[in-house]
């Protein structure tokens, strides 16, 4: 039946075009944006894991960024750790050689210990150097934390989030402090580290036990310092080896999202010309079925 209020085939043709034109917009969203999944309404689920992914994301990005000052704070304090042990013309190393030095017979101890005072200011002024971001570890003061945490990690498990961190104790690597309780000021015998003098020491046995007093201290200082560079030395390993897999976790974490939200380019822009293609047909099957009415008009003519 042909009628003139209701034009089946034009319905029929204009619903199929507003379908068409449905998933072409929607095609050239994706491919404007990149991802099949932009807003909670095109996917409500993925949506939400993806932006909860993203904020993760976010906080390892920070865990990184303290990794980095971490690094850099722990190896400053190794640098100079290692420096105060020195080698055979530096450091403890030296000190200890000057006083084996200063027990031979008949010696000018009064030169030696010139060379003496001028390690003993050396190593002072390396512990006071050992600054980052205003955090010295070697030479400390009353307002000096006792405990540095160090973050290291971040997870999240369901709506819980855990932050993990590495943990040391200032006094193990103190060298100087306020109360001179140090590795290098802390007075053992009649003298401390820092403050040991040999000009006025003769060679009577009295004078040689006492130069055997500083030697043992001197040699006791070495290691407590070397154990504290190695200390120091594994945390800095450790922080390069969780660095480098914050690095690869949060890769890992944008290839999942991308998973989850990204478009495939490809079947996107096939679909988008297959659509484009029925959009121009759906206009033709419209004109069509709208010409198809004029024919009603040469009946009355």
């Amino acid at each position: 039946m042909s009628s003139l209020l209701t034009n089946s085939t034009a319905m029929t043709a204009l619903q199929t075009l507003r379908s068409v034109s449905s998933q072409l917009s929607t095609t050239q969203n994706r491919i404007s944006t990149g991802q099949r999944v932009a807003t909670a309404s095109d996917n409500a689920a993925y949506w939400s894991i993806a932006t909860s992914m993203r904020a993760d994301n976010a906080a390892l990005s920070a865990v990184s960024d303290s990794l980095g000052l971490s690094a850099a704070t722990v190896d400053t304090e190794y640098t100079a750790l290692t420096t105060v042990v020195g080698d055979s013309s530096s450091g403890l190393t030296k000190l200890q050689s000057l006083l084996v030095q200063a027990k031979t017979a008949g010696i000018d101890r009064t030169k030696i210990q010139a060379d003496v005072t001028q390690i003993q200011q050396q190593m002072k002024a390396t512990a006071s150097a050992a600054t980052f971001n205003g955090v010295n570890w070697l030479s400390t003061t009353a307002t000096t934390p006792t405990t540095v945490n160090l973050v290291s990690s971040f997870s999240r498990v369901g709506g819980t989030p855990t932050t993990g961190s590495i943990s040391l104790t200032v006094a193990n690597y103190s060298l100087y402090t306020s109360t001179q309780g140090g590795i290098l000021d802390k007075v053992s015998g009649t003298a401390s580290v820092d403050t040991i003098d040999i000009s006025t020491l003769t060679d009577s046995a009295a004078d040689q036990t006492t130069l055997d007093g500083y030697i043992t201290q001197v040699t006791g200082a070495i290691n407590s310092v070397a154990a504290a560079a190695a200390n120091l030395g594994a945390v800095k390993n450790r922080i390069s080896t969780n660095t480098e897999f914050v690095k690869s976790l949060m890769d890992s974490v944008d290839r999942g999202i991308g998973q989850l939200v990204d478009a495939d380019m490809n079947q996107e822009s096939t679909r988008l010309a297959a659509l484009q293609v029925q959009q121009q047909l759906g206009v033709q099957a419209l004109s069509i079925a709208n010409n198809s009415s004029q024919s009603i008009l040469s009946l009355f003519r």
